[in-house]
């Protein structure tokens, strides 16, 4: 759990969950091969469609709880279920509590339940000298070892064999061998009495139906059979975002479920519980059942425009299968009890502000969780527009204030950069780099070196370079954003060159700045806005057909954030729309709309490999075109294992948590090194300044280059 007071505790804490190498091993072999069988297992299936379809149920679903709630009260009290209500955590463990007393139970057998976790029921059960025991296999380690987990399917994901061995040899008094087999059989052996003396069995649910008045439930171990069977008093907890109308609403979700958790097609046990069967330890031969509705929270979260969609969480967990954050330092380092993407938002509804105030910053805004999300859930969204929140309430720390101000200024905010040339003289290579980091730096971020302000900026470049364009194919305008107008212009004049010599006629609005998203980022979000308006006013009066950045994270932010920064303005919110549905990003417009072809480039042989930013492959899913773009260009593509990881830039993120960029960028170095390529590429000027950099502390001959560089270069 984490526990950490202020941001500098809470890097401490990742520090420590970086240094251990077997959670590190672990969790990345976990990544590489979920990945792969999730592909496997989604093959064949339109999963676009499925998830919409599913975001789509659970919305109609949350619109009418309360109606959910009534008809599946009715038709379970009429199959022999008791069904209660409870607002909040605190009431849930009463009713249950209640239910354990009134029932005489002493000894308690639980199924693995997010929703139990979340309402502490354990303690509260064992504060009123209940016996608790968990049944799944990872949640009876962890409550052995007094932890929480540290994954909602896999909770126990955190631990090796042997410290597991070690456990049972303590709780059992005999020696154990590490040996998963015969580790699962001591489990085996120790629960299995437990089964057998229980009163109460507690479960949670993944589906309440309403139309049956029946729950199901999604396992792989069977022991939520045996903790619904067995024991005369069976309570099921469930938050009302479990409540949907037909059972073919669940059946929908549970095909995409056990893909999205595991990468199975199918998991080991589906559970359907509709009425009260037969019992014979009972004293009237029927089970006692009790179905408790949880709110805590879900109501007024389904009233709320934006965070309405929270509700959709299938609790898969993928969000943090395929986070690179939480691939390095584990879910009790991200999270609180839900873990991952989705944890990072449900701490601060279910658990409070100082408990996700230094979580949500920990997010580099890759949009891995979004991509994959069974409920189409905009988790990297969210996450900022909390960390938002928690800025208005606590107050805006004074590096954030200053960098909004300087960027919804844009005179003052190049004249900075202006400015910047000439102070760096000193201490400026003739490579480009910057000799030392100044001392606000720290040996922190000696992980990479970073580049110069460049001797003459895109804007002025521009004005006497111009290309004058007869008979153009089209017209467009170009987004440069910040770095690529100070810092690497050069990839702005490849382009350029190229365009003009495809017929391309071109703008440049002098007005335009920054995108804005590293203030986004941040949680800056009244700052964020305001450059957005800067933005949009620059280019309103052109005339083209297409707006045009070689920068990923503009695109992506230009495009789809845009229109939500400015919505409640009617007259912007057209502007906005009007400008964001003309954003193309370079390799698009070049492969898709330009169609250059291999005959125009020179057949250089060169071996290049490609790195993937984040914003293009899942901001805008663009996938094939640079790559198909390297070969035209009469380069030998190589791929890279792991192309579409994040390299760990995420812009101000690699400023705030260093230790985390530095140890994702070298992931990605060792395996783009790997490919023996010569040639790095890549769309996007932040992944350049990273990838550039840490190759350049490396001491590696691979060139880092944007696929607008090499295009314009071999073109005949």
């Amino acid at each position: 759990m984490q526990k950490a007071k202020d941001l500098k505790e809470y890097r401490k804490e990742l520090r420590e969950s970086l240094d251990n190498d077997f959670l590190r091993t672990t969790l990345d072999n976990f990544a590489v091969a979920y990945r792969a069988g999730r592909a496997n297992a989604f093959k064949d299936i339109d999963v676009r469609q499925l998830i919409n379809e599913i975001a789509c149920s659970k919305d109609d679903a949350a619109a009418r709880y309360d109606e959910l709630y009534e008809e599946f009260k009715v038709n379970a009290e009429a199959s022999g279920v008791h069904v209660h209500f409870a607002k909040d955590a605190d009431e849930a463990n009463a009713i249950i509590v209640g239910i354990a007393k009134d029932a005489g139970c002493q000894k308690i057998v639980k199924a693995k339940s997010m929703t139990a976790e979340e309402t502490l029921l354990n303690h509260a059960l064992e504060d009123e000298g209940l016996e608790v025991t968990e049944t799944d296999l990872g949640e009876w380690i962890i409550q052995l070892r007094h932890e929480g987990p540290s994954h909602m399917v896999m909770p126990a994901i955190h631990l090796s064999r042997y410290q597991v061995g070690d456990l049972f040899s303590e709780v059992t008094g005999t020696k154990q061998d590490a040996e998963i087999e015969k580790l699962v059989k001591v489990a085996r052996r120790e629960l299995r009495q437990k089964y057998v003396e229980a009163d109460m069995g507690i479960t949670g649910a993944n589906f309440a139906v309403a139309e049956t008045g029946g729950i199901g439930l999604v396992t792989n171990e069977g022991n939520a059979r045996l903790v619904t069977t067995l024991p005369r008093v069976h309570v099921a907890l469930m938050g009302m975002d479990k409540l949907l109308p037909k059972l073919h609403d669940a059946l929908r979700i549970l095909k995409v479920l056990p893909r999205n958790a595991t990468g199975q097609q199918l998991t080991s046990y589906v559970t359907w519980i509709t009425g009260a069967s037969e019992c014979a330890s009972a004293e009237n031969g029927k089970k006692e059942i009790h179905y408790v509705i949880l709110d805590n929270g879900r109501s007024e979260m389904a009233k709320d425009p934006l965070f309405s969609q929270v509700n959709r969480c299938v609790r898969c967990g993928a969000c943090a299968n395929v986070c690179p954050v939480y691939r390095l330092v584990g879910g009790h380092k991200m999270g609180h009890i839900y873990i991952g993407a989705i944890g990072l938002i449900l701490t601060y509804f279910f658990h409070g502000k100082d408990k996700a105030k230094n979580l949500v910053q920990n997010c580099i805004n890759c949009e891995a969780c979004k991509d994959i999300c069974a409920g189409g859930i905009d988790l990297p969204r969210l996450i900022k527009e909390i960390h938002a929140r928690i800025l208005e309430e606590d107050g805006h720390p004074l590096p954030n204030m200053l960098l909004g101000k300087v960027l919804k200024n844009r005179k003052l905010f190049h004249t900075l950069l202006r400015t910047a040339k000439w102070g760096q003289k000193p201490v400026a290579e003739k490579d480009g780099f910057i000799r030392h980091l100044p001392l606000i730096f720290s040996k922190e971020h000696s992980f990479r070196a970073l580049p110069t302000i460049a001797e003459t900026p895109f804007r002025d470049w521009w004005k006497d370079n111009r290309p004058h364009v007869e008979k153009p194919k089209y017209r467009v305008a170009l987004f440069s954003g910040c770095v690529q107008d100070f810092v690497y212009p050069e990839q702005m004049e490849a382009a350029v060159n190229l365009f003009a010599a495809n017929d391309v006629a071109m703008e440049y609005p002098m007005e335009q700045s920054c995108c804005g998203l590293p203030v986004q980022m941040m949680g800056e979000m009244k700052a964020s806005h305001d450059v957005a308006v800067q933005n949009i006013r620059a280019f309103e009066a052109e005339t083209c057909d297409y707006i045009i950045t070689l920068c990923a994270s503009c695109a992506a932010h230009l495009k789809h954030n845009y229109p939500k920064l400015v919505k409640d303005n009617p007259r912007l919110a057209l502007k906005a729309q009007q400008f964001a549905d003309k954003i193309i990003d370079y390799s698009s417009f070049v492969y898709d709309v330009l169609k250059v072809e291999k005959k125009d480039f020179k057949e250089v042989g060169t071996k290049a490999t490609y790195h993937a930013p984040c914003h293009l492959c899942r901001g805008l899913d663009v996938h094939d075109a640079p790559r198909k773009l390297i070969e035209t260009s009469g380069m030998e593509y190589v791929e890279c294992t792991e192309e579409e990881v994040c390299c760990g830039f995420g812009g101000t993120f690699s400023m705030k948590f260093p230790e985390l960029s530095s140890e994702l960028l070298s992931k990605k170095l060792n395996n783009v090194e790997e490919t023996k390529a010569e040639v790095l590429l890549t769309d996007c000027p932040g992944c350049i300044m990273q990838l550039r950099g840490g190759l350049k502390v490396k001491g590696s001959n691979v060139k880092v280059r944007h696929i607008a560089e090499v295009l314009a270069e071999n073109r005949k």
